[in-house]
């Protein structure tokens, strides 16, 4: 009986691919699925941002779907300051490898109640942190920065199923507290 021969794994020569590279190919993605009707709908949802392409949330969906889950291209893309690469890093980054110090960076950066509701709803309040971020940030003096207290903890109700009733109400006179914030996008965060 003739022994089967093994046959040998063939590995392609792919060269990795380094962050700096991906966020600009990333970023030329982005200006290449550019739209003036998507520049014009920021002014039209209030999305004020100083370095925008015009990009819809669909299509940042389709490029965080092919970057996939990357913690360090998170950090890259958030870095480039430009809105849709920042929404996109809201939806890459690995919620288990993001820190208190990364959160806090991040929040201090909103600059637009989309970024800031963005990152809390698909990020933050899926990390070990974020009851815990809720109440360092409903003081801040920060439009933003507040908002995303009250962004967070919703994002915590309507994600967290397993989540106790203790943590919730230990939140409510946060929001008695933040109710009386005459600021708009506080406001809106807390209704």
């Amino acid at each position: 009986m003739a022994a089967k021969k093994k046959k040998e794994a063939v590995q392609p020569s792919v060269k990795p691919v380094s962050i700096p590279a991906e966020v600009q190919a990333a970023l030329a993605w982005l200006q290449e699925n550019s739209s003036e009707r998507d520049r014009e709908n920021l002014d039209r949802f209030a999305i004020s941002t100083d370095k925008f392409f015009g990009v819809s949330m669909a299509k940042m969906r389709v490029l965080a779907k092919k970057l996939g889950r990357n913690h360090e291209l998170a950090a890259g893309l958030w870095d480039t300051g430009w809105y849709e690469a920042r929404m996109s890093a809201a939806l890459i980054d690995e919620p288990a490898q993001v820190t208190p110090a990364r959160m806090d960076r991040w929040c201090r950066d909103f600059d637009n109640w989309a970024i800031c509701d963005t990152v809390c709803f698909h990020l933050f309040d899926r990390t070990p942190h974020a009851f815990r971020k809720v109440a360092q940030w409903c003081d801040r003096p920060e439009e933003f920065v507040k908002r995303a207290a009250f962004a967070l903890l919703a994002s915590i109700a309507l994600h967290d199923k397993k989540a106790a009733d203790e943590p919730f109400l230990a939140c409510l006179p946060l929001v008695v507290a933040a109710a009386t914030d005459e600021r708009n996008f506080v406001k809106k965060a807390l209704v």
